[in-house]
């Protein structure tokens, strides 16, 4: 067989790098997706608010004045074992940009080794072996020793930046985990305001119940003077005892309900179940704050769950870049230096024991390329996905603050007209007792005005609970005064 020639080398070379270039240049098309993030100039139902946002840094605090509920706070900022959890998710995303980092620097190693081999006396070596020992009158050692010690060295050129960007993709996962703890801390500060809340609105119920056993319990007594007079049946006793009977085992059901919310509450703040400190007293005298939107165009700064979003679409687009870079050529450079010897004592002799060697390699994908071609478009639909989430994200956030400021104006008219609807029904308590006495009105009115009232203060209640309970989901939707 005639070998190649030096004649045809460049040529050789020359069709080679052709090839490369070619199988380079065919890569599929793909599709992306660039986000529209357009929002209407400010939020409905905004008539007479500011349009100044919130200083972030004190957003928590503007919200939220009770001290009892920013200890609470901070302690589930300290203790609330899902952030911890993503504490550590954001420490093995930095790490991972330092492995990355790592990837187009050189790889350099050092090692020793040694091996003992007898080759077959009828292999191509044997006979070799066999051959020396006759020319040189000297017999060939039948194990021989190879020991070698060294540096070894490999570096793969990042010529189209495919391992930056994967560093940089690394970087942007890393932002993202971060602003995704930065989103669950304001849920987390939204849950622990919601729970604390409602604990103090169960309270102000059963105050609420107890006060109205008082007057139920007047009521009866009164009923049970008026029998003994005549002027009653005993019909009318039963009733009013059941009624309170009733009442009673309601305040057992408010109490249960206190001690769910109140482990609820402890599990947020990572503890084991305990007493919660609050003040109760004048919940119904609570004023929510005045909420200051801001304009729409400020939630892409100010809400975590959008920032991750948008640094997840940053990342899916450098992944779009290094899977393209597959399809490039790849360039490599190996080294090595050391020493090489078939006998300990003559390992470090120089020159006759240095090893050295220097290769350089190019390659690029020329037959079945599946592979490559599905982790591409596999990487464009992940960007596509990405830039449709963002979008969500974007509309999600507009529409939870439209709805929170709508419902927090709505509140406030239905707590007002709670609040007559409460008046007058507490001045009919009255009336009907004094048109009861003087036997001008029935036992069941007066029965049903005081549980009338009861419910209506019971839904005054509900009502600001759920005004102070609005305004948390505010500050949620506002992002919670993260940047």
């Amino acid at each position: 067989m005639k070998l190649i020639s030096c004649k045809c080398l460049p040529g050789l070379l020359a069709g080679l790098a052709l090839l490369l270039l070619q199988t380079a240049c065919s890569v599929p098309q793909i599709a992306t997706r660039t986000p529209s993030t357009a929002l209407p100039q400010t939020f409905p139902a905004t008539t007479g608010r500011d349009t100044v946002g919130i200083d972030a840094a004190q957003l928590v605090t503007q919200f939220f004045d009770d001290p009892y509920l920013l200890q609470l706070v901070d302690t589930a900022l300290v203790n609330n074992k899902e952030l911890n959890i993503l504490v550590q998710r954001i420490s093995i995303a930095r790490n991972e940009i330092q492995a990355r980092r790592g990837e187009y620097l050189p790889f350099v190693s050092t090692g020793v080794g040694t091996e003992v081999e007898k080759v077959g006396r009828y292999t191509r070596m044997g006979a070799l072996e066999e051959n020396i020992s006759l020319n040189e009158e000297r017999a060939f050692p039948e194990f021989l020793t190879n020991i070698q010690l060294g540096l070894y060295a490999s570096w793969e050129l990042d010529v189209w930046n495919k391992l930056r960007n994967a560093r940089k993709a690394a970087v942007m996962e890393y932002l993202a985990t971060v602003e995704g703890r930065n989103f669950m801390t304001t849920q987390v500060v939204a849950e622990v305001a919601n729970s604390y809340y409602e604990l103090l609105a169960l309270d102000t119920r059963l105050q609420n119940l107890q006060n109205m056993l008082a007057i139920q319990e007047d009521a009866l007594r009164v009923v049970n003077l008026l029998q003994q007079a005549g002027r009653s049946n005993s019909l009318a006793v039963r009733r009013f005892e059941a009624e309170i009977q009733g009442n009673r085992s309601e305040t057992f059901a408010i109490q249960q309900e206190i001690a769910a919310t109140e482990n609820r509450l402890n599990f947020l703040l990572g503890r084991a179940p305990q007493p919660i400190a609050r003040r109760s007293e004048n919940f119904l005298d609570l004023q929510p704050p005045l909420v200051q939107t801001g304009i729409p165009s400020q939630l892409l700064t100010n809400r975590p769950d959008i920032r991750q979003a948008e640094y997840e679409l940053a990342a899916a687009g450098l992944d779009i870049q290094s899977a393209r870079a597959n399809f490039l050529p790849s360039f490599g450079i190996r080294a090595g230096l050391g020493f090489q010897s078939f006998n300990l004592k003559y390992l470090l002799t120089a020159p006759e024991s240095l090893l050295l060697s220097l290769a350089g390699d190019a390659a690029a994908p020329l037959v079945n390329r599946n592979a490559i071609i599905a982790t591409y478009q596999n990487a464009s639909a992940r960007q596509v996905e990405v830039a449709f989430d963002y979008e969500q994200s974007v509309l999600r956030a507009y529409q939870e603050v439209a709805t929170q400021v709508s419902n927090i104006d709505n509140l406030q008219q239905t707590y007002q007209a709670k609040q007559e609807q409460v008046a007058d029904l507490n001045e009919s308590i009255e009336i009907s007792n004094k048109l009861y006495q003087s036997a001008r009105a029935d036992y069941m009115e007066v029965l049903l005005t005081q549980r009338d009232a009861l419910e209506a203060r019971t839904e005054l209640i509900e009502t600001k609970r759920e005004q102070l309970g609005a305004v948390v989901d505010l500050y949620q939707a506002l992002g919670g005064g993260w940047r």
